[in-house]
Order: structure tokens, then sequence, then C-alpha cells
């Protein structure tokens, strides 16, 4: 959905909240405005009613007749269905009751019918029909369909003035697709496929999901537009949108056909949508190339333009309010990420907007996107370290700000995934990420953040569940305190790494931790693995005398940091490498010239050759660390004394 979800917000008398929209601006944007209707729903009056469990839908062809002046809908839903439980006697879908439902047709007789609730329609069966036994079952329904959400069912007028200057369209994410049809508003369960047929007043056209395999041009100066989509979907990204459309397409080259991206433009802004537009064919090719083929080949891409400033996903067309690269690049995304695979609970949204912000990033990282790497990595920190807590898991889905939070959900849920890549790995990570998104049992079908994490573990060998329950299930991000100091004589940095949690939580991020040191004749960055609490002080061997120290040069990590230059202690930390002896006395067999003293710490590294200290003579130091199976021996009358 929307690239940013911080809103400029229309404000009717009965909308709740403003927040501000950010957009990236591009040359003579069309729309920096965004609906975002909220009416004063309880939580349950936004959620499913959770009494369609007992049966898989399999198909709907909706036909229906609409006038995009009017917001008003009118037409039937044919679903195919089959029973899951024995003994159903009633068949239930999501459905609000202030639309009228006119009569349900089951073989081709009249059921009866009543709404149980304010949202759910209940049918009586006639019968018992036994367990996946395909059926089907015909509602006839009219009425003004609510709008709430981000505008579920909406019309308005387009910027082009004249006769025909109306717009209609939907846009069901997360609940409101009950507004406007009876469905079956889950994510556990698609239909196989769908079949919108939508009857306009002329010249209008409509852009809906899928291939328009019919136009009819009827008596009454209407025109029917029959569009088939062979594809499982959930009801949320159903959708048509209805205006006096200029329609053109672009052609995006691959190993196989092209494919067609399918453009419905308001006829003002033709001109500057075929501009931008061809932007996204090198974007459409690198998605492909990294992440395999574009899921619903066999039909389109496409955009249909509505009144809104930003952007939903919408199987094969997304609707848009402009054509900017990076909301035209993050749509695009979400075909993959939302749509080919989608989020089986709306606590785990982050998996749709996560990825398809980070997918954005990523077009900018190959010199296609609306901004460099760097800057568009530093605006999601910069932007997620804003505030202190929140969780990028969704727990309270009774606001709709808190599924689609712009900071936690989009843009920290897409620093997630790059911290994945910085921990894994780039060979790695998208292995596992291609993994995911292609696997046979969650193609066109529903993801939870467990079966990426499988995917991640299989591939780099890794047990991630710390990593997520620090990230993505805890709240806030770590704060750095870095100090180091620099040894001249043997060109040693020694540093300490403290962190700090943002809320107060205590919650301790184990990351690698990137260091930049420059200096005269040197540049180099050294990664420093903090795995656990306990791992604070640090050192590195460069070849030069640094002066300056950068912190996470590369910008990995979602963090605040300060970093402080410090005077040497003169507390050195030899390094036992044994390459002219086994004698501990020997100062060539030491890291940095010169026998250990009572201020050096020592440490015996695991793979080195064995050390000994030789019969009757001493040896000193501050602290040794031995480390398994390290082999220090003692010979006899040898003294070792540790200061610590």
């Amino acid at each position: 959905m929307y690239s940013y979800l911080q809103k400029t917000v229309i404000k009717p008398a009965f909308i709740l909240l403003i927040l501000l929209f950010q957009f990236q601006s591009f040359s003579q944007e069309i729309d920096k405005e965004t609906r975002l209707i909220i009416k004063d729903l309880s939580a349950q009056e936004r959620s499913v009613t959770g009494l369609t469990d007992n049966y898989d839908i399999r198909y709907h062809r909706l036909d229906l007749q609409v006038d995009p002046a009017v917001k008003y809908v009118q037409g039937m839903v044919c679903t195919y269905f089959k029973p899951l439980e024995e003994n159903m006697e009633y068949l239930y879908f999501d459905f609000r009751n202030n639309m009228t439902v006119d009569s349900v047709i089951f073989h081709n007789q009249q059921l009866s019918y009543t709404f149980n609730t304010t949202i759910s329609l209940q049918i009586e069966l006639p019968w018992i029909i036994p367990v996946n036994t395909l059926d089907s079952v015909k509602i006839y329904y009219k009425g003004s369909p609510v709008t709430e959400g981000f505008g579920s069912f909406t019309t308005s007028i387009t910027p082009c003035g004249g006769s025909n200057d109306k717009v209609m369209w939907t846009l069901s994410e997360p609940f409101g697709a009950k507004n406007w049809w009876p469905c079956k508003q889950t994510l556990d369960d698609k239909a196989d496929s769908l079949h919108m047929i939508i009857t306009c007043p002329a010249p209008y056209k409509v852009g809906s999901n899928g291939l328009l395999v019919n136009t009819v041009n009827n008596p009454d100066n209407t025109i029917t537009y029959h569009w088939k989509h062979n594809y499982p979907i959930p009801a949320y990204l159903a959708a048509f949108s209805v205006a006096d459309y200029s329609v053109y397409s672009d052609m995006v080259p691959g190993d196989g056909n092209p494919i067609e991206v399918l453009n419905y433009v308001y006829p003002c802004h033709l001109n500057l949508a075929m501009a931008n537009t061809p932007n996204l064919i090198p974007v459409f090719q690198f998605y492909i190339g990294k992440f395999g083929p574009y899921p619903y080949e066999n039909e389109k891409y496409g955009h249909a333009q509505c009144g809104f400033g930003g952007g939903m996903e919408h199987s094969t067309m997304s609707f848009v309010g402009n054509y900017g690269i990076s909301l035209l690049a993050h749509e695009l995304a979400h075909q993959w990420f939302g749509d080919k695979i989608t989020c089986g609970a709306w606590n785990d949204i982050w998996l749709n907007e996560g990825f398809a912000t980070y997918l954005d990033g990523l077009t900018c990282e190959q010199g296609i996107g609306y901004t460099n790497w760097q800057s568009w990595k530093s605006s999601k920190i910069n932007n997620v370290t804003g505030s202190t807590n929140g969780s990028t898991y969704v727990y309270d889905l009774s606001n709709i700000y808190n599924i689609f939070n712009g900071q936690l959900v989009y843009n920290k849920g897409a620093l997630i995934l790059h911290m994945l890549r910085w921990k894994l790995g780039d060979e790695d990570f998208f292995e596992a990420v291609y993994n995911y998104i292609n696997d046979p049992q969650l193609s066109y079908n529903y993801a939870m953040t467990d079966d990426l994490k499988l995917h991640l573990e299989a591939v780099s060998g890794m047990d991630l569940t710390e990593f997520f329950a620090d990230w993505l299930y805890g709240e806030g991000w770590p704060f750095y305190n870095v100090n180091w100091s620099v040894d001249n004589d043997c060109k040693k940095v020694y540093l300490s790494i403290n962190q700090t949690h943002s809320a107060g939580q205590g919650t301790f991020f184990e990351m690698p931790v990137a260091i930049r040191f420059t200096g005269m004749g040197g540049d180099t960055t050294v990664i420093f693995d903090q795995n656990n609490p306990e791992a604070i002080d640090f050192t590195a061997q460069l070849n030069f005398i640094p002066n300056a120290a950068y912190f996470d040069p590369n910008l990995w990590l979602c963090a605040k940091y300060t970093i402080t230059q410090q005077t040497f202690s003169g507390r050195r930390q030899k390094i036992w490498l044994g390459t002219t002896s086994n004698d501990w006395n020997n100062a060539l067999n030491w890291d940095c010239g010169g026998v250990p003293t009572t201020s050096d710490y020592v440490t015996i590294p695991a793979n080195a050759p064995p050390c000994t200290i030789k019969s009757g003579t001493n040896a000193i130091c501050r602290k040794l660390i031995l480390e398994d199976p390290a082999l220090l021996n003692i010979g006899l009358n040898a003294v070792l004394d540790v200061m610590e």
C-alpha cells in the first residue's frame, strides 16, 4: 500500500485525526493529498466476523452497475465454494448491513437470509452440502457503501474538468471489502480466480484485475467491461476504478514475451504519465532478475489513476495518485511481496510493506530509484530513530494507524530486512529471500514471519530467534557509545562499544558493528561482532596509525551513536603468535614486539601454537585469556604472575 503513511488528510466532519503524509517529490507532482477516512467504528466493526472458516472460496464473479457520478452500486456476486466441515447449515459472508440484499439464489431458488451482525450476512442453506463438494450462491444487492479506512468505496472529481470528470474507485485494504461486496474477508483463503464485470455510462472506462477479455457497448449508452483474473486473490485485492481514462501501454522486454504495463490515466495528465511510467521498466527487470518471474506474467501489470496521493497494489493493476518512481517501484514490489505471497495476519503486515519499502530502496542502490542509496538509508534510519519505542509487529489491530504505521511497519520493517542482509551477507540473504518468495507452499498463498525466518535460517545456518525477538517483536533500537584509542607504537586500536536501549527496556541488540578508520597512508573498515552483552572491549591491528574513526559508514544499523577518541591508556592487548619459538619470553613471538608487562592484557588464541614459560623463568601480565583449546605450558619452577 501507500509508500508512506504519515498522511495529509482531507477532513470531513467525521474525521478523527490528521497526520502528515510525506511523498518523495517529482516534477509536476499530480497530487500530494491522500484521503484517510476513519469512521468512529469499534474494533469489531473493522474486523472480520470469524464465521466464514467452514468453507473454502474457489471463485468470484462480480457483475455490477455503477456511475462514477453517484456513490452507489448494484448488481450480483456469484461465489463458488466448498464446505470444509460436516453439517454446514448456514453460509456466512462478510458484508455490511447498510447495504440492501434483494435476493439470494441457490440452485435457482431463493434462500432466507439475515444480517446476524452489522457486518455479517447469514444465509440459511436448504440442505447439507457434502464436504469438499463444489457449489455456488448468487447474492443480488444494492446500496451506497460506507467509506472508511483509506476510502474503501469512493467517488470524486478529476482535475481535468468537462462533463466526464467523475472518478470512482475501491480500496479495500485492510477491512473495507465487506463495505461494497459480500465476501470472505480473511487472510487464510484466496479465491482461485475472479471475474470483474462492471457496467458504467459511456465514455467512462473501467480498470481492474487481470485481463480485459470483452467490452460491450449497450443500447442504453452504457459500456460493460469484463475483466478476468486467473490467479489466486484475497478479497481486499479485488478492485475496480472508473474514469474517462486515456489508455496506453509500456512494454517490459525480457527473455520471453514482453510484459505489458497498461496505464489508465486522466486525459489531462497523459503527457506527464507517459514521461514517467517508462522509468519503471528497469525496475521491473531488476525485480525479475532478483526475485524471479513476474507473478502474473500470463496477464499484465498496470496502473489506474485515482483521486488519492499514494498507491494500492491491487493484483496486476495498482491504483496510484501520481507517477513518481518511488511510488511506482513500491507498488510493483507488492506484486511479489503482498500479492503473490500475502501476510497471513495483519500483525505481520511488515512482510508486505517492509519488503515493498526495501525493494524501493534497492532500486536506489541500483541507480534506478528516486535518490542515491546512502541518502535512502540515512532517511529511513533518521525516521525510525526519531521515536524511541514501538514495535514493527502489530499487536493492536483496532487502530488502522498501527497497521499502516510508516515509521514502524514500512521504514523499520525495511531496515529489519537491511540488517538481516548485513548479518547474513548478500549471498545468503538474497538466496533465502528468493527461496521464500518462490516457495511452492507459500506462492499465491499466505505467510507469517516464521515462514520467512525458516528460509533465512535454512540458508545461513544461523538461529535468528533472538534477532526477531529484539528487532521485530520488541521495541526501539540501540544507542551506541563508542570510545576508541590508538597505540601508535603497535598501530593497534582499542575500543569499548557500549549500548543502551532507546526505550530503556534493557534489550541488547546482538549485531556486527562496523567502524571505519582513516589516517596517513590508510583507510579500512573493521567489523566488531558484538554478539553478547559482555562483548564490550575490542581491539584491531591496523597497518597504519588512524586519526579518525566513523561509526557504521555504510549505514547498516538502525541506531544512533556517539564515537569519541580517547588518549591511549598504555595497557596493550598482546596476542601470542609463536612464530619464532614456543618461548613466552621471546619478544618476537608476540604481535606487538616486546614481552608482556604488568600493563598488558594477553590472549593466546585457540589456533595458536603452544606457548611455554620455560623452567626457572618468570612471566607476568595484567590479564590472561586462554582460548579453548589453546595450550600454555608452565615449566618446573617457572612463575606466571597474572595481576587480574
